[in-house]
């Protein structure tokens, strides 16, 4: 049966709305299209967007056969920021090769030692916050996982590089803080330098200082070849593929900021949603507290990383809010059946996380935010995909956990916070990520 479910909308008016309100333009999709629907969001091709999980298992399963997961030109969006040799626009065998030398980072015994560094971090980011004076989460997050990167991937703990780098990177990622100056990313006719003022032109002038300080840590670090730093990029420089080859330096610059944006942004953005919820609906928060109350007085990371609750908690933040919307797009290489339909070759397919983990089939009451289900039950990686699947599924996904545990943990036993704003947060479009839109206006009242 051929697939007959496109949205009617224009195809340049469906882009603009998938920028400018893209949660309201998937569930409005859904609402007629329950399963599956074709979009019209990128340029000359269709895409077909899937939230039924045993389609996204055919899919997902069958990477390299029926489909695959293309890098390149499908990829393209985060180009100006990650560059040509990112492990997100590689294709093939040069895409497992790269992702085997950067997974090692973010598993095993890496992970402890990168736990009370965590724990640390965030303590010290909290206790300079002045009593009774409002905030914003979404910036204190910012701070605490712009730190957690820079010490655990660059091995960059202080020194003037490292404050230019910390700046830059932020200010060059608040380019795209809304969804107006979004638009750059996903309309390159934009993408013109119309001087230093100028939204692109300010990027590019940005991106032209990261490159330099970049450049020079690895310069450095080439010369110190007698480094045993168990940082990510340490790791990286004395990594061989199966070929025994290494990195080149642009190689590295790439993986470096691919680390960097899926690090910081994401992490940054989803324990922001998590202080949000954990005080729009103070029983969670509490719960939290009592689980974390239950440990000694100097719990071990580990420890806290493996409470129930809080692991309950941090996947319910992930499900009602995903920062991402879709994972990384997948290409028919035949033609192929889902649910009963022909897809022709070539199609581009999203596997759409947001509208999986919002179905009521699978999360009765979706809209609700209530960790007891992740206790309740168990989900598939076809119900519950926050970081993506199949070969393209996030490589930072255990670093993400981890820190995401450990500095919520953290800060809602040590710390007494309220929200300055009783109206709801409302998710915006912030490059390719979700944020909240207000960037979750609070206030520190007291220590624990």
């Amino acid at each position: 049966m051929q697939l007959t479910n496109a949205i009617a909308t224009p195809a340049f008016l469906q882009r603009i709305q998938w920028v400018n309100n893209p949660i309201g333009y998937m569930e409005n999709a859904v609402q007629n299209y329950p399963d599956i629907f074709i979009s019209k969001i990128l340029t000359g091709k269709p895409v077909i967007f899937v939230n039924q999980p045993q389609a996204i298992q055919e899919i997902l399963t069958n990477d390299r056969k029926k489909y695959t997961a293309p890098g390149g030109k499908y990829n393209n969006i985060l180009r100006p920021i990650t560059g040509n040799y990112s492990v997100f626009n590689l294709d093939g065998q040069t895409h497992r090769k790269r992702r085997q030398l950067v997974m090692p980072s973010f598993h095993g015994d890496r992970m402890k030692a990168y736990g009370d560094l965590i724990i640390k971090l965030a303590l010290q980011v909290m206790d300079d916050i002045p009593i009774n004076q409002p905030f914003l989460a979404r910036s204190v997050m910012q701070e605490i996982s712009t730190q957690v990167i820079f010490q655990s991937v660059f091995g960059l703990y202080e020194g003037e590089r490292y404050q230019q780098l910390k700046y830059l990177i932020r200010k060059l990622l608040d380019v795209f803080s809304s969804p107006f100056t979004s638009s750059f990313l996903f309309f390159p006719f934009l993408q013109k330098d119309l001087g230093k003022f100028s939204p692109w032109g300010k990027f590019l002038r940005d991106r032209e200082q990261i490159d330099k300080l970049i450049y020079a840590e690895i310069a450095e670090r080439r010369q110190n070849t007698n480094s045993e730093g168990i940082d990510v990029l340490s790791l990286l420089m004395s990594a061989k593929d199966e070929d025994g080859e290494s990195l080149t330096d642009e190689e590295l610059r790439d993986e470096l900021m691919t680390l960097l944006l899926a690090g910081y942004e994401t992490t940054a953005t989803a324990m922001a949603w998590g202080l949000y919820w954990s005080h729009y609906l103070p029983e969670t928060g509490k719960k939290v507290q009592q689980e974390f109350d239950s440990l000694n007085n100097y719990p071990d990371a580990m420890d806290i990383f493996k409470l129930p609750y809080l692991t309950a908690f941090c996947n319910e933040i992930l499900r009602i809010n995903p920062v991402l919307m879709v994972p990384f797009p997948r290409l028919t290489q035949e033609k192929v059946e889902l649910l009963g339909y022909e897809i022709p070759p070539e199609t581009v397919v999203f596997a759409c996380m947001y509208l999986v983990h919002q179905r009521e089939d699978l999360y009765p009451q979706p809209r609700q935010f209530k960790p007891e289900r992740f206790l309740e039950r168990q989900f598939s990686p076809y119900e519950f995909m926050p970081f993506g699947g199949g070969v393209r599924r996030c490589v930072g996904e255990a670093l993400a956990m981890f820190e995401m545990k450990l500095v919520l943990g953290t800060i809602l036993a040590k710390y007494q916070l309220a929200l300055v704003d009783s109206q709801p947060e409302i998710p915006r479009r912030r490059g390719v990520t979700l944020a909240p839109g207000k960037g979750v206006k609070m206030v520190l009242t007291g220590i624990r």
